[in-house]
């Protein structure tokens, strides 16, 4: 019997690894700035090999790279005649990857994301979002995606569109807000509050995604995990935020002058980025709270991910090369390791 998405939340955490935005910029397949995934069509093998290594680290979910494949980006580019092929494509990456791990037991979703043209003040916008998603999650659906995660979203009104248009293909919804530094919603509802009207209207699992890392994510993870029925989703990003900054979007490193425009998101967030224990402190809290949703955001890479897995009770592929210290030249206990390399600080 298969088990769904729901039917696996019930039994226990699964772990979900995203933020292949950030990960594509490092390596030099995707620009900065529009942030459109592009390479899914360039060079489909760079995607399938990061889905590759985010399995083999312990993710239970391959999240097709649709994320800001939209018809939106995409006209920013002047490549909208790619929507279709850039969507496709992506899903079957996500499910040819997949079957290459047959003894795994994993999951295929498709992702909506942040039109970037809702307009509370203009109602054509709410027509035009409700095509957007429609669309996309069509064609996810033929792909046979198990469920869709809709993200990034920081109005409720719109992500009220995409929960609709996802239900309204039989599809179980996962719906995860992204928070200002405000602490609310862009139309003024807390985190709580927006979680609870989504679920109230449907949703599957209700949480938050993005802009905040662990430090500014979980108090409100927790306020909502105690307050609604459904199960709960934490994927922030691996980024050092805090109550003076609590989202990554606009924050200064005051030790480097350097940095164009001075803002240090997207290209230059080095210096507050999270370790791998940091994040597996953060699935861990989770998994303490049933929080069973557990994921990162942009910023991820599988080193995080191994850590999380093991952290909440899982033997990822890659767990076989997590670290060994003890036979270090330097920091080593091994009995056969020379002394004189251990008598002196380097």
């Amino acid at each position: 019997m298969i088990k769904s998405l729901i039917d696996k939340l019930n039994e226990g955490p699964i772990l979900c690894a995203e933020g292949y935005l950030f990960a594509m910029e490092r390596r030099g397949y995707l620009q900065a700035g529009a942030f459109v995934p592009e390479v899914v069509l360039d060079n489909p093998d760079v995607v399938k090999q990061l889905h590759r290594e985010f399995i083999r680290a312990g993710s239970d979910v391959v999240q097709a790279f649709t994320y800001y494949g939209h018809r939106e980006k995409l006209r920013i580019i002047g490549k909208e005649h790619l929507l279709e092929s850039l969507q496709k494509n992506a899903l079957d990456i996500a499910k040819e990857v997949s079957k290459e791990f047959k003894d795994l037991d994993l999951m295929i979703c498709g992702d909506v994301a942040n039109t970037n043209i809702y307009d509370p003040n203009d109602k054509s916008t709410l027509k035009e979002c409700q095509k957007m998603y429609e669309e996309q999650i069509l064609w996810a659906k033929e792909a046979g995606v198990e469920f869709i995660v809709a993200e990034t979203i920081s109005w409720v009104e719109e992500m009220k569109i995409a929960l609709k248009a996802i239900k309204a293909e039989g599809l179980t919804a996962v719906t995860n807000y992204a928070i200002p530094r405000s602490d609310l919603t862009r139309d003024g509802y807390t985190p709580l509050e927006a979680c609870k009207i989504i679920e109230d209207l449907g949703s599957d699992v209700v949480g938050l995604n993005c802009f905040r890392g662990p430090a500014t994510t979980f108090n409100f993870l927790k306020e909502i995990r105690n307050n609604v029925s459904c199960h709960v989703a934490g994927l922030p990003v691996p980024y050092r935020t805090n109550k003076t900054n609590p989202t990554f979007l606009n924050i200064q490193d005051t030790g480097c002058d350097c940095i164009p425009g001075g803002n240090a998101f997207p290209v230059a967030l080095d210096n507050f980025y999270c370790n791998r224990f940091e994040m597996a402190e953060f699935a861990k809290s989770c998994k303490d709270i049933n929080i069973n949703f557990i994921g990162i955001c942009c910023g991820a890479e599988p080193h995080h991910v191994r850590e999380m897995a093991i952290a909440i009770g899982k033997k990822p592929l890659s767990a076989k090369f997590s670290p060994d210290m003890s036979k270090h030249f330097h920091h080593g206990s091994d009995s056969s390791l020379k002394k004189v390399n251990k008598e002196i600080k380097y």
